[in-house]
């Protein structure tokens, strides 16, 4: 079996900034990470690695800056790792980021056939959940997005059951592989790195692939020129200033009456909204 993640070097958002004149990203001096979904995305394939043999190749497309973030893959225990890097892959929207991975992974499943791709949900940067539905597509796969658990594979018949998370509950999903697969945030919890695989990603060459060894036959798809997405204006929201109010009471008993005076005076059609939820046509509670 073999298994393609992708991942994403992403800024800290914990820790970026917005200029307040320009409006614009600051980026300096913010560490890069991976993308918190995308690791759970890594755990999930780790951990069928360990139940299956599998091989887990980690893809990413990004600058030369991202082969860190790689290596940390290979040091959680990743076998492969391919940097997709070049120029023209600069300021690349969701769509244009997805056809140069798709590129890259038919490439890689021709070197080796690819049963299951993984990828996080979305992004902390963009946060548009749309890479790996555009994955599926392209690559002709089935979607099976939003998977809070891998129920069980049956490698021999090409099988797969999954757990997704919808609006009304949990969905049981059975699919025939080869398939994408957007892992849900608190699935599983990341490993520790051991420390055989920390000197290995130490040593490890990070392959990369410019346009060529990708297979991009269209550069006209890839970077700003593929990327149809228009970015107007990326500010701040602006901090509300909001006094805390006190409930007086000397009793708790006074002090949840006051409460419950000050809301129905405050909204005066709660009062209205609990009596219809609470009391039946008949004048009876329900």
């Amino acid at each position: 079996m073999h298994i393609a993640v992708c991942i994403k070097q992403v800024p800290d958002s914990a820790q970026i900034r917005v200029h307040p004149v320009t409006n614009t990203i600051m980026r300096q001096g913010v560490p890069a990470i991976i993308n918190p979904f995308d690791l759970y995305a890594l755990e999930e394939a780790l951990r069928l690695k360990d139940r299956f043999g599998a091989r887990v190749t980690v893809v990413t497309m990004g600058p030369l800056q991202a082969e860190g973030a790689m290596k940390r893959a290979i040091s959680f225990g990743a076998d492969e790792a391919i940097l997709v890097t070049d120029k023209i892959f600069a300021g690349a929207d969701t769509l244009a980021t997805s056809y140069a991975l798709a590129a890259a992974l038919r490439r890689l499943n021709e070197i080796e056939p690819i049963d299951i791709v993984f990828s996080g949900k979305q992004t902390i940067d963009g946060d548009t959940a749309q890479v790996g539905p555009g994955l599926a597509i392209r690559l002709g796969f089935q979607l099976l997005s939003y998977v809070s658990s891998v129920d069980r594979i049956d490698p021999e018949k090409r099988e797969i059951v999954v757990h997704r998370r919808a609006e009304g509950g949990v969905q049981v999903l059975s699919s025939r592989l080869p398939c994408v697969i957007t892992v849900l945030e608190g699935t599983n919890e990341m490993r520790f790195a051991t420390m055989p695989d920390m000197f290995r990603a130490a040593r490890f060459e990070v392959k990369k692939w410019d346009r060529d060894a990708a297979g991009i036959e269209d550069i006209r798809q890839v970077g700003l020129k593929g990327s149809p997405t228009v970015v107007n204006k990326v500010y701040a929201p602006q901090p509300k200033a909001v006094r805390a109010e006190f409930i007086v009471g000397e009793t708790p008993m006074q002090q949840a009456d006051a409460l419950v005076t000050k809301l129905f005076a405050d909204y005066p059609k709660l009062a209205v909204d609990l009596a219809a939820h609470l009391v039946s046509e008949d004048g009876a509670f329900k």
